[in-house]
C-alpha cells in the first residue's frame, strides 16, 4: 500500500505545491515544524500535536535536514538520483504482486500522482484504490482509516 507518494524519474513537472515547499524550505527565515503539519492537513492537529512535531527542533540548527529534503527530491532529469529512480520505476512496472493506493484528495503536493503508479504498476489492476478526504499529512488527518483500509485489504 502506498498514500501520498511518489516516485519521481525527472519527466513530469511537479506541482505548483510542490515548488512553492521546495522554495519555502530552502529561502524562509521561519521554519514551525508543527504549523506546517497543521497546514498540510484537512483536519487540523491539535496544539499539543504541533508541540510534539516541534519538540525535536529546539532551535533553526536542528531543522537542516528537514529543509533540505524537499530539494533532495530528484525532479531533474540531470540530477544523479533519476537513474536509480527510474531503475526503480521500471521494477514497479513489473511488480505483479497487490498494491493498493489510497490517496488524500485534498493534497495539493500529491494527491493525484495515484493514477501514474495505478496505470503503471500491474499489481495495483483491480484493486480497491481510493482517494480519501485528507491533505499531504494523510496519516495525521485519516491515519484510523489507513490502518483499516490495510489491514482490511490484507486479509
Amino acid at each position: 500500500m502506498i498514500s501520498n507518494g511518489a516516485l519521481p524519474i525527472g519527466e513530469l513537472p511537479m506541482s505548483f505545491a510542490f515548488r512553492a515547499w521546495r522554495a519555502f524550505a530552502k529561502y524562509s527565515p521561519w521554519f514551525p515544524m508543527g504549523r506546517i503539519v497543521r497546514g498540510a492537513t484537512v483536519n487540523g492537529i491539535s496544539d499539543a500535536a504541533v508541540a510534539a512535531y516541534d519538540a525535536p527542533f529546539p532551535d533553526s540548527s536542528y531543522k537542516a535536514g528537514a529543509r533540505a529534503f524537499p530539494l533532495l527530491v530528484p525532479t531533474d532529469p540531470k540530477d544523479p538520483a533519476i537513474p536509480t529512480n527510474r531503475r526503480a520505476w521500471e521494477g514497479l512496472g513489473r511488480f505483479e504482486r497487490p498494491f493498493l493506493c489510497v490517496f488524500g484528495r485534498n493534497d495539493p503536493v500529491l494527491g493525484r500522482m495515484d493514477t501514474l503508479l495505478i496505470d503503471h504498476v500491474p499489481g495495483a489492476q483491480g484493486q480497491p484504490h481510493e482517494r480519501i478526504r485528507g491533505g499531504h499529512f494523510i496519516q495525521e488527518d485519516q491515519g484510523e482509516e489507513l490502518a483499516n483500509r490495510l489491514i482490511a485489504w490484507s486479509k
